[in-house]
């Protein structure tokens, strides 16, 4: 059996590879080795709007309390919440319950620890290698009341009036449903508001960050300055410009870094990004003389870089952007409050300010396989790798990498041109069929 924590936690299909009996597991392994040193550790989940959220709630609760820990509950809201939460009320460790962008069937379990991080690999192991498989007793939660309240103040102190800016925002059905409109109107936003009613099963249904076509239209139609499309849980976002353009991470994060760089509040003039950053945003960011830090993909490995390096703004392509100045994690609703606060000051609109980032033309494949840990020793598929890039001469780049969440390999390149850049992924995609699918 594979390690059973990946990329950004646990997760998979309820009720077959993520179960109520693991998600007990979690919780009485995550109480013991989270709350070690507390005779009665505290630890706070929150969840986003699926259907098997409460029953997974319920479970992980009932693990805590066959540790001797204390279970509390901040129901729905968003992902960083629960990051501020902890060090917030002084908890032992937070729980996410979501599958952020995956469809209503799946879910997932992801941790916090005591100072609102995401566990280092080396605790999901000891965790993992402690989960308990006994019967637990019936589960005690208590509800946080005020949770949303605390973190609405929290995004909201210090943020200048956005009074003016009129914004759509697609809630994707999920954890942002609640908070985020509600933040933005308080901020002095002109809110419009779609998908915005959970009924358990329509999280990410051809909506938000991952679907944005509805937004595209709502923000013509509505004459928006700004549409922001988070995922399920709330800790990324897509924008979409004044005329209906999409505006991804890489080029939110190269706004902001510009930004923060023009009113010298950019430390080291360096920011960190993932190996899936667009050539475009790269080579702006060197015209500008900002550094780059580059991990793998994973919002835990954007902030293990910036803290290494002290660097206080990274983030990735898929809009997880983290703020260390004000937050943990990444935050979707503060990545959307420091974009229009930008928009705001400078008067320009998005898609002025987005054209400073260029967008090489980028294609993305996943290929099914049977085991993507023997990607690595694939080297047939390491060959057609550097021959594709040999016959880009420097005009395009390739990046293959197995995914942390699913059985499949990523293939992506960039090219002067879309066709160049899906031959190439093609190409690739081929070979990775034949030798691991």
């Amino acid at each position: 059996m594979g390690r059973l924590f990946g990329t950004d936690g646990v997760r998979g299909t309820y009720g077959q590879d993520l179960t109520d009996d693991i998600a007990r597991g979690l919780g009485h392994a995550a109480a013991a080795v989270l709350g070690r040193d507390h005779p009665k550790p505290q630890l706070l989940i929150g969840r986003d709007t699926r259907a098997s959220g409460p029953a997974l709630e319920r479970a992980l609760a009932a693990g805590i309390a066959a540790a001797g820990g204390e279970a509390f509950s901040a129901g729905v809201i968003p992902t960083a919440a629960i990051a501020f939460l902890v060090r917030d009320i002084g908890l032992q460790a937070g729980i996410v319950i979501s599958a952020s962008h995956n469809p209503a069937r799946d879910n997932g379990i992801k941790f916090f620890g005591p100072d609102g991080m995401k566990l280092p690999d080396a605790t999901e192991d000891e965790i993992e290698r402690a989960m308990n498989g006994d019967e637990d007793p019936p589960a005690q939660i208590a509800d946080v009341v005020d949770a949303e309240d605390r973190y609405i103040e929290f995004l909201l102190d210090a943020m200048p009036s956005l009074d003016g800016l009129r914004v759509v925002v697609d809630c994707a059905n999920g954890a942002a449903c609640n908070v985020a409109p509600e933040v933005y109107r308080l901020a002095g936003a002109d809110v419009h508001v779609i998908a915005a009613d959970p009924d358990g099963t329509n999280i990410n249904d051809h909506v938000g960050s991952t679907h944005p076509e509805l937004l595209q239209q709502a923000v013509k139609a509505y004459g928006a300055h700004v549409g922001i499309a988070h995922d399920g849980d709330a800790d990324r976002l897509i924008a979409v410009d004044e005329h209906g353009a999409l505006v991804d991470g890489d080029q939110v994060l190269g706004i902001n870094a510009l930004e923060l760089k023009a009113r010298g509040l950019l430390p080291s003039d360096s920011i960190v990004c993932t190996v899936m950053s667009n050539l475009g945003f790269r080579r702006a960011m060197e015209e500008h003389g900002i550094g780059l830090v580059e991990t793998q993909v994973g919002d835990r490995y954007v902030l293990a870089a910036m803290l290494e390096n002290k660097i206080s703004l990274g983030g990735e392509q898929s809009g997880h952007i983290v703020f260390l100045d004000r937050h943990t994690t990444g935050d979707g609703i503060l990545t959307a409050l420091r974009l229009m606060a930008v928009i705001k000051r400078t008067g320009a609109g998005l898609s002025e300010l987005a054209s400073r980032i260029p967008h090489y033309p980028q294609v993305l494949l996943n290929v099914p396989v049977r085991d993507r840990g023997a990607l690595e020793g694939a080297e047939a598929v390491w060959d057609a790798v550097r021959d594709t890039e040999a016959s880009m001469a420097g005009a395009g780049r390739v990046l293959v990498r197995a995914s942390g969440t699913e059985p499949v390999v990523r293939v992506m390149a960039e090219a002067a041109t879309e066709q160049a850049a899906r031959d190439a992924v093609d190409h690739i995609s081929a070979v990775v069929s034949d030798v691991l699918g």
